[in-house]
C-alpha cells in the first residue's frame, strides 16, 4: 500500500521478505545395516565362477605370456579376504581367514602359496601401492586379521592417530620388509584424472555397479563375509575390465620403461615426464636432479609476474588490463600452488562483443547459450596454438631455478626429436615425448616434484593468456568478431573475402610470439558455453562423430566422462547433422548404456531400502514412484525423478523406458545450445 504522498513521489512501506522455511528431510531407515541385509546372498552361495587349481596356475606361470592376475584384498575387523582373477580366464582363486580360526591369520601353506604366485606371476591392482601391498606384506608375515584391519585404518583414515601413515611407515611400525621380486602395476596413477574403481568401472560400463556392502567397522556375521566376498570377486571384475582400457597405456608404458631402464608401468603421464626429464638429465651431467630443498622457504612467497617484450596493447583499456597485470602479487599458497590474485581473477575483459576472464587454468571468453553458422559469405575458423606451454617455456628460456639451464637443454631436445619423430613416422618414440612434453608443465606446479617453480607457472600460464588477449585485440581493430577463446585457441567469424586479411593478422602474430597456430574449419557452432559444445566440422568425412568435435557435456563418455543420458548426445547430432527427428534417434536404439546415467553420491544413496552406494547407475523409467535419496541426510539426488536404479546391465533391454523423458531432455540439449528457440512456458 502506498502513502505518505511526497509531491510527485510515493513514500513505499518496506516490503518485508518472508523466509520460506527450509522442510528438514528424514534420513531412511538404514535397513541396510540389518545383519539379515544380504544383497546378491543367492549368487554368493551359487558361486558359479570357474577356480583356478594348483595345476592350472603351475601351467599358466611357465608361458612365455603369461596370465596378468588381478588381485584385490578386503578387511574387516574378524574377517580378511584376497582374491586374484586371472585377466584372460577368468578364473579365480582366494584365501580368506576370521578370527573363529585359531589365530585368525593365514596359514604357512597360504603364505606360501600367495608367495610362489606373486613371484611367478605379474600381478594388477587398483591402489596396490598405496594399501593393497603393503596389508598383503603384513598378512604374509603372518600378522591376524584384526592387526591387519588396523593397519588399513591407519592407512585409510590415520585410526585416530593422526593422518593416514605412508605404506613405508606403516611397515616400519610393523617390522616387516618390503615384498622382494614381485612385478606388480597400479592402474590407479595410469587411469586418467582421479577418480574411484566404480567410477571408472561405471564409465566403462560394468556389468555390476556395487559398493562396500557393510561400513568397513562392521563385525560381520557368517552370510556377511560370504556377501563381502562376493563383493570383492565383483571388484576384481570391475579391475579387469579398467585393466584390459588401459592396456595400450600399459604397453606404451612397457616400451617407454625398456628404452630408459625405469619401471613405468604404475605411473601416470606427469610422472613419467618427471622421470624422463630426470634420466635425461643425469644422462647428461652425470648427477641425478633432485627437488628443491627450500620448500618450507617457498610457501608463502610472492612472486611478480615478468611481461614479454613482445607484449603490448592499442587500447587504452588492454593497457590498463596489462597495468594490473604488471602489478598484481602472486602469492604460493601453503598446498605449494599458485592462486590467482584478486585484482585479476574479478576481471572481466570486454574486447568486441565478447568478456573474457583469465585464471590460473587458462584464459575463458564468457558466451552462453550462442550459435553461429558458417554460410558463402562467413567462415567460422578455429586457430589452436600448437604445442603451446612448451613452446612458451622454451621461447622465455625458463627452467625451474634448482636444475639450471640444463633443463631447458634437455627439454629443447625432447621437443625437438618429438617432432622428428612425428614426422618420421617413429611412432613409439613420438608418443613417448608426447607424453613428456604435454605432462611435465603440471609438475611444475607440484611441490613434491623435482621439476617444482611456481615463477615457472605464473610466467607460462599469464604469457598463454595475454598473448591470446593480444590476438583478440588486433582482430577486433580489423573488424573481426572473435566468438569464443580458450586456453590455447579461439574461434573467429572470418568473412570469406577478408580471409587473406584474417591469415596475414595471424601471420604477423605468430612471428612477434614464436607460435605457430593450426586451423580447423567448422560449418557450425553451437555452445552451451565456452566448456560445452558441438561443433560440426568441415569435413569430407561421413560418420557421424567423425563430422562433429564435441566438448564437456556432449562428449563421449570415457574414462574421463561420465555417461548421462548419451543418447540424447546422439539424437542432437544426428538432428543437427542431417535433420532425424529426434524421437527417430530415441525410440530406434536398444543399448540401454545409452539411456543410464551414473552419478557420484558422496555419502552413499538409497532407493526403497536398497543401498545403492556412493555410485549410482540409473535409466528414467515409466512407473516409478518417488527418488532416489542420500542416505545420510535423506535429501532428494539431483534429477532422480523417475530415475529406475539399475546396478546391474540387463540382459535385454528394458521394456519400461520412458522414452519421452529422453525426447524432451534432448530438446532442451538444443535450446542449451540455441539450435532451437526457448520454448517460453505461459
Amino acid at each position: 500500500m502506498r502513502n505518505d504522498a511526497l509531491g510527485m513521489f510515493w513514500q513505499d512501506e518496506p516490503v518485508i521478505k518472508v523466509k520460506k522455511e527450509k522442510i528438514k528431510k528424514t534420513p531412511p531407515t538404514r535397513v541396510w545395516e540389518n545383519p539379515d541385509y544380504l544383497p546378491y546372498i543367492e549368487e554368493a552361495r551359487a558361486f558359479n565362477i570357474s577356480m583356478y587349481s594348483d595345476q592350472d596356475l603351475i601351467s599358466e606361470s611357465y608361458k612365455n605370456n603369461k596370465e596378468k592376475l588381478i588381485f584385490d584384498i578386503e578387511s574387516y575387523s574378524e574377517y580378511f579376504c584376497i582374491a586374484f582373477k586371472g585377466a584372460d580366464s577368468g578364473k579365480i582363486f582366494f584365501i580368506d581367514c576370521h578370527l573363529e580360526t585359531g589365530l585368525g591369520n593365514l596359514s604357512e601353506k597360504e603364505v606360501n602359496k600367495i608367495k610362489w604366485v606373486i613371484s611367478n606371476f605379474t600381478i594388477v591392482s587398483f591402489n596396490g601401492i598405496n594399501y593393497d601391498i603393503p596389508v598383503l606384506t603384513l598378512a604374509l608375515n603372518y600378522h591376524p586379521v584384526d592387526t591387519l584391519k588396523y593397519a588399513t585404518n591407519l592407512l585409510i583414515t590415520g585410526a585416530g592417530e593422526g593422518a593416514p601413515i605412508r605404506p613405508y611407515d606403516l611397515l616400519k611400525k610393523f617390522k616387516c620388509k618390503h615384498l622382494k621380486e614381485i612385478d606388480h602395476i597400479d592402474l590407479i596413477e595410469v587411469a586418467p584424472l582421479e577418480a574411484s574403481l566404480k567410477v571408472y568401472s561405471g564409465r566403462l560400463h560394468c556389468r555390476r555397479v556395487q559398493d562396500l556392502p557393510y561400513n568397513p567397522e562392521t563385525n560381520l556375521t557368517y552370510p556377511q563375509r560370504e556377501v563381502v566376498r562376493w563383493y570383492c570377486l565383483n571388484d576384481l571384475e570391475n579391475t579387469v575390465l579398467l585393466y584390459k582400457e588401459l592396456l595400450e597405456s600399459i604397453e606404451l608404458r612397457e616400451q617407454i620403461g625398456i628404452r630408459y631402464g625405469v619401471d613405468l608401468r604404475s605411473k601416470s603421464d606427469a610422472q613419467i615426464a618427471e622421470s624422463i626429464i630426470a634420466k635425461e638429465i643425469y644422462t647428461t651431467t652425470g648427477v641425478f636432479p633432485k627437488r628443491p630443498d627450500n620448500i618450507d622457504e617457498i610457501v608463502g612467497t610472492a612472486h611478480l609476474y615478468s611481461i614479454p617484450d613482445y607484449i603490448n596493447f592499442e587500447t587504452a583499456n588492454m593497457q590498463w588490463v596489462l597495468q594490473a597485470v604488471r602489478s598484481a602479487v602472486f602469492i604460493v599458497g601453503f598446498s605449494g600452488r599458485i592462486s590467482m590474485p584478486d585484482i585479476l581473477s574479478d576481471l572481466e575483459i570486454p574486447i568486441g562483443g565478447g568478456i573474457y576472464r583469465m585464471g590460473i587454468g587458462g584464459l575463458h571468453s564468457s558466451e552462453k547459450t550462442v550459435s553461429y553458422k558458417a554460410d558463402e559469405n562467413t567462415m567460422i575458423i578455429d586457430r589452436d596454438v600448437a604445442s603451446y606451454y612448451p613452446r612458451i617455456i622454451l621461447n622465455l628460456r625458463l627452467y625451474p631455478k634448482h636444475l639450471g639451464p640444463i633443463f631447458l637443454q634437455v627439454y629443447e631436445s625432447i621437443v625437438n626429436r618429438r617432432l622428428s619423430a612425428k614426422e618420421a613416422g617413429d611412432k613409439l618414440t613420438a608418443d613417448t615425448l608426447k607424453i613428456t612434453v604435454n605432462g611435465s608443465f603440471g609438475k611444475t606446479g607440484n611441490k613434491y616434484s623435482l621439476l617444482y617453480e611456481p615463477s615457472l607457472v605464473i610466467q607460462t600460464t599469464i604469457t598463454g593468456q595475454l598473448s591470446l588477449l593480444m590476438l583478440i585485440e588486433r582482430l577486433y581493430l580489423s573488424g573481426f568478431e572473435v566468438i569464443s577463446a580458450n586456453t590455447d585457441g579461439i574461434v573467429t567469424k572470418v568473412p570469406t573475402q577478408l580471409k587473406q586479411v584474417f591469415d596475414n593478422i595471424l601471420s604477423r602474430w605468430e612471428k612477434d610470439t614464436g607460435f605457430q597456430t593450426e586451423e580447423a574449419r567448422y560449418l557450425a557452432l553451437y555452445s552451451r558455453d565456452v566448456n560445452n559444445y558441438i561443433a560440426v566440422k568441415d569435413t569430407k568425412k561421413t560418420s557421424s562423430r567423425d563430422r562433429v568435435k564435441l566438448k564437456g557435456a556432449y562428449g563421449e563418455a570415457d574414462l574421463r566422462k561420465t555417461p548421462q543420458n548419451e543418447i540424447c548426445n546422439d539424437a542432437v547430432i544426428e538432428y543437427l547433422l542431417n535433420g532425424t527427428p529426434i524421437s527417430s534417434t530415441i525410440l530406434n536404439c536398444k543399448d540401454i548404456r545409452k539411456f543410464v546415467t551414473l552419478r557420484k553420491v558422496r555419502t552413499g544413496a538409497v532407493k526403497d531400502g536398497f543401498y545403492l552406494g556412493s555410485t549410482v547407475r540409473w535409466y528414467y523409467a515409466n512407473g516409478v514412484d518417488g527418488v532416489i535419496v542420500v542416505a545420510a541426510s535423506g535429501n532428494t539426488v539431483p534429477k532422480s525423478e523417475g530415475a529406475k536404479p539399475i546396478p546391474d546391465l540387463p540382459a535385454s533391454f528394458p521394456n519400461d523406458v520412458n522414452y519421452d523423458w529422453y525426447i524432451n531432455e534432448s530438446y532442451s540439449i538444443l535450446e542449451d545450445i540455441a539450435a532451437i528457440s526457448k520454448q517460453v512456458e505461459n
